[in-house]
């Protein structure tokens, strides 16, 4: 194993996808059941997503979940990745990430983000729009202030006074802000590798040491599969790339259909091109493949730690996948 695996932390983001024909109450319950799982194939952390009004993501309520996984689980760190800070307000996310870090010591991770509602609906119905992100930088000022001192002689107990890391989940720009406030970045190639990788760069050069960060860490989150061969692997990423597809051109994403029925739904030449587009820029193989790939993402990146982010219909290929990857990169020792 090379030393770029064996020094890099390796662990999961799950937004609870729905599969065709399943309840979302049951893509719930397996998100708890694989945070069990992934605890004792020996992943670092475990974070939960948040998405509202999205027929094929159950993962709406992200503290509420992260709660059900400490719950469930003893040693793995538990978190989000993230909570889209201007759909709430700073004081009540404070107080929710200090319940938890009070029932849960030293095991939960703050992550937040930057996105409003996928829609306007969605957005109305939260009593938000797309403007309330404009002042992210003060309401991440605030949240923070909480942990810390309260705020215009406001307490978020019990929150205020415990140590609950704090995470900024950020593309392009939104690295210089994570440097700025001294936090972790947690980042992906949503613009492409070499729009990351710059991004990274800046944050390691101008990073300043905050009280929520002495030096720069950089997450960078993967989608990674492995099966016995790259074409299995391929097949099983069929599924999320078609309803990436559909949602950018129908404006939700669906439940997850098998790669039998992806292969069998008509496509437009703009789906067709977005979906040959989605199903780029993934580690997927057998461990031959798939270790190489990541040694050299992780030398590219100077990534600390892989975030890895997965979804397929087929859940016991996806479990799998996770339980071979685990311990291809020795998981276990990296805790």
């Amino acid at each position: 194993m090379t030393s770029a695996l064996s020094d890099t932390r390796f662990s999961i983001l799950d937004r609870s996808r729905v599969r065709a024909g399943q309840q979302p109450a049951a893509a719930l319950r397996e998100t708890v059941e694989f945070a069990r799982l992934a605890e004792q194939w020996g992943y670092h952390r475990f974070w939960v997503a948040e998405h509202h009004s999205v027929p094929g993501v159950a993962g709406s309520a992200p503290t509420v979940l992260a709660a059900a996984v400490a719950a469930a689980t003893d040693r793995i760190r538990v978190g989000t990745g993230g909570v889209m800070l201007p759909n709430h307000q700073p004081l009540v996310v404070a107080e929710q990430f200090g319940t938890l870090a009070a029932l849960f010591p030293d095991r939960v991770d703050m992550g937040v983000g930057r996105s409003v509602g996928f829609t306007d609906g969605v957005r109305r119905a939260l009593g938000h729009g797309r403007d309330d992100a404009a002042d992210f930088d003060g309401q991440l000022t605030e949240l923070l202030e909480y942990f810390v001192r309260g705020r215009a002689g406001v307490h978020a107990w019990p929150a205020e006074g415990l140590r609950v890391p704090a995470y900024l989940l950020a593309t392009g720009s939104g690295a210089e802000r994570a440097a700025r406030f001294g936090l972790p970045l947690v980042i992906a190639p949503i613009a492409g590798e070499d729009r990351m990788i710059e991004a990274i760069t800046n944050y390691r050069t101008t990073f300043r040491p905050t009280e929520w960060g002495s030096a720069p860490y950089v997450i960078v989150s993967a989608s990674v599969v492995v099966a016995d061969t790259v074409e299995q692997a391929h097949r099983l990423l069929l599924p999320e790339a078609w309803s990436a597809a559909y949602s950018r051109t129908r404006g939700e994403f669906p439940p997850l259909l098998s790669p039998a029925a992806v292969a069998r739904e008509p496509m437009t030449d703009r789906q067709r091109r977005l979906f040959e587009e989605s199903l780029t820029g993934h580690i997927h193989g057998p461990e031959s493949t798939v270790l190489p790939e990541l040694t050299r993402l992780i030398k590219a990146t100077t990534a600390d730690e892989i975030l890895v982010h997965t979804s397929t219909y087929d859940r016991t290929a996806r479990l799998d996948s996770h339980r071979r990857l685990a311990a291809a990169v020795a998981a276990p020792a990296l805790t």
